[in-house]
């Protein structure tokens, strides 16, 4: 599996396993089957619900922790400098580790730098291994990252063939932050899975459209997190680095790009109230 560098010099795997919308009590199973096909990243976050289950399944593993990396997010009902530190304690109490590998900041909406400060504390304490943030997009991004002692090492955001971030992609590498996709399959949305140019490129190489969308991704250097629930995806989820898209299908690819969001917009002023609806 290759590996990224993150500024601090933490690797990360490029692929790892998500468990959003993994139900707290098949997450165990989905985790420790996702370890035993291959996996060494877990991507988890204090509002799914399931931090416990994948304690338990790295805990059950018999794998050695340092050849895992563990993701997980505060979510923003936690957010403020003392809730985040003590949610920060809390998600290593429930994951049952001595630290976590990344820890991300979930959304740009409330006290979102006193909760920085809290993962700016963790990381000098040795708790966290590297710190980002997620659903950052260049604006709340850049006011961020120049604002804080640390900037994000890692900004998760919506990425796939439909909304392929490369502008916001340039932004974060200016300041020297690893990009990382969330729904990489866009869910199946618009489509996804009968997009009639995937279909084409996939049978050159005998992959399916979603291994050619994962592709796609990790030869931009995004690091991705797909979520499946059944052992057979997720085997062939991880089963892209046998191939390699050429220029010719990279940029008919990237003529898929719509530069829109499939699920909400995150400076929308609907959106902005739904999410101070879950506080």
């Amino acid at each position: 599996m290759e590996k990224i560098r993150l500024r601090n010099g933490v690797e990360m795997p490029i692929e790892g396993y998500g468990v959003y919308q993994v139900n707290p009590d098949e997450c165990e199973r989905c985790v420790s089957e996702a370890l035993k096909v291959g996996y060494r990243m877990i991507d988890t976050a204090q509002a799914y619900n399931n931090e416990e289950g994948v304690g338990a399944a790295v805990a059950k593993s018999g794998i050695d922790r340092k050849d895992l990396f563990i993701v997980s997010k505060i979510w923003i009902s936690n957010y403020g400098y003392e809730k985040a530190k003590a949610s920060v304690d809390e998600s290593l109490r429930k994951l049952g580790t001595g630290y976590i590998d990344l820890m991300l900041l979930h959304q740009p909406f409330c006290d979102r730098y006193g909760a920085y400060r809290a993962l700016e504390e963790a990381y000098n304490e040795g708790k966290i291994r590297a710190i980002g943030v997620s659903n950052f997009y260049p604006d709340h991004f850049i006011d961020l990252a120049s604002n804080v002692g640390i900037p994000p090492m890692v900004n998760q955001v919506e990425t796939h063939v439909f909304d392929q971030q490369i502008e916001a992609q340039k932004i974060m590498k200016e300041f020297g932050c690893q990009i990382m996709s969330w729904g990489p399959l866009a869910e199946g949305r618009n489509n996804f899975f009968t997009n009639p140019v995937l279909e084409s490129i996939g049978s050159k190489y005998g992959k399916s459209v979603a291994q050619v969308a994962l592709r796609w991704l990790t030869q931009r250097g995004v690091v991705i997190i797909p979520k499946s629930t059944h052992i057979e995806r997720m085997e062939q989820n991880l089963d892209i680095y046998d191939f390699t898209l050429s220029d010719e299908d990279m940029a008919e690819i990237a003529r898929l790009d719509t530069g829109k969001s499939l699920f909400f917009d995150h400076h929308d002023a609907d959106v902005t109230k739904m999410f101070m609806g879950w506080r």
